[in-house]
């Protein structure tokens, strides 16, 4: 299995463990917390743990990434690339413990991310015909797939939030 989808999928089953231990420990389990529960793994091992895997790949494994997706070995930006993996690591690490709109900026940074690459790669592939396996193989799919993943989640638990907040609204106007 490629390594782009190791990420992904330890996200979802994470999550599974959780909903699962919530389920049989009998806790409530509403859409709003299956919804954070699934974003909160995505951000944490996707997003965190996915991206200090790639920064470790793209710092100390250059040439070999480089040679993956079919570019130039040498290049100085595979460290720029590095250093904006360990960025987004430390930001899914860190949605753990910081919530809120922390997630939303994540999201957003990461999405950005990612979907640049998937424009850089499609470009290379189209005016180079540069097809290599970590051009357009798992790493071009994740590129499209983990934003709209987390766009969907982030959007979602926003209008959970949101609706729980009016519910918890109208249940103390009532008790007034």
């Amino acid at each position: 299995m490629d390594m782009a989808y190791t990420w992904l999928i330890l996200g979802i089953l994470v999550a599974l463990i959780i909903l699962g231990v919530q389920f049989y420990s009998k806790r409530s389990l509403t859409i709003r917390r299956i919804v954070e529960i699934f974003l909160l793994t995505f951000l944490v091992f996707t997003v965190g743990i996915g991206s200090l895997w790639a920064f470790v790949g793209h710092a100390f494994f250059a040439n070999q990434v480089a040679s993956n997706i079919g570019w130039a070995t040498g290049s100085p930006f595979q460290m720029e690339v590095a250093f904006t993996n360990l960025a987004f690591g430390v930001l899914g690490l860190l949605c753990f413990w910081i919530r809120g709109n922390f997630w939303t900026a994540t999201v957003i940074g990461v999405s950005v991310f990612y979907l640049g690459a998937a424009i850089v790669h499609i470009n290379n592939m189209i005016s180079v015909s540069n097809y290599a396996i970590g051009n357009v193989g798992a790493d071009l799919i994740v590129d499209i797939l983990v934003p709209l993943l987390l766009i969907g989640l982030c959007a979602a638990h926003k209008i959970v939030e949101e609706r729980a907040v009016r519910s918890a609204i109208k249940s103390l106007e009532r008790s007034l």
